[in-house]
């Protein structure tokens, strides 16, 4: 691994174990971390990220590099599992990533698989409301209509 910068000293041996496997998976590929950002929708900044144990992978990212580097994602299931658990967590007040996102409790979950906060709508909460109410109006103005003309 001669062109990677060295892992933390500190860094658990599950974690350790499993960014050493990924980043042969990238050499693998023989893509720039641009290269792979562009083939797996994870940007260049989160690759980088993830190939120095800044931040834990997301399964579908560790997915989509077995993908490009053609390796069956079953075998790197079991170190991601064991890895994420031992991830070192950040104590203090939550850091913020290079992209500008928080390092949440669970930073393995996408956007779109975290559940909302307490008070927080779902997605399309409001245009559901709006979606029904129209519905109403609809099936109001077929009944009047039919009266009427009936």
């Amino acid at each position: 691994m001669s062109g990677w910068q060295p892992l933390p000293d500190d860094l658990p041996a599950e974690v350790r174990h499993f960014v050493e496997h990924l980043r042969l998976l990238k050499d693998r590929t023989g893509l720039s971390l641009a290269a792979l950002g562009a083939r797996t929708a994870y940007s260049k900044s989160s690759w980088h990220r993830y190939l120095n144990a800044g931040q834990p992978p997301p399964r579908q990212a560790v997915v989509a590099l077995c993908r490009v580097a053609s390796t069956d994602p079953e075998r790197i299931g079991v170190r991601w599992e064991l890895a994420v658990q031992a991830w070192p967590r950040p104590v203090t007040v939550p850091e913020r990533a290079a992209g500008g996102e928080e390092y949440r409790d669970d930073p393995t979950l996408p956007w779109w698989d975290t559940p909302p906060e307490k008070g927080e709508r779902g997605p399309g909460g409001g245009l559901l409301r709006y979606a029904l109410a129209l519905l109403v109006l609809m099936l109001l103005m077929t009944v009047v209509g039919a009266v009427v003309l009936g």
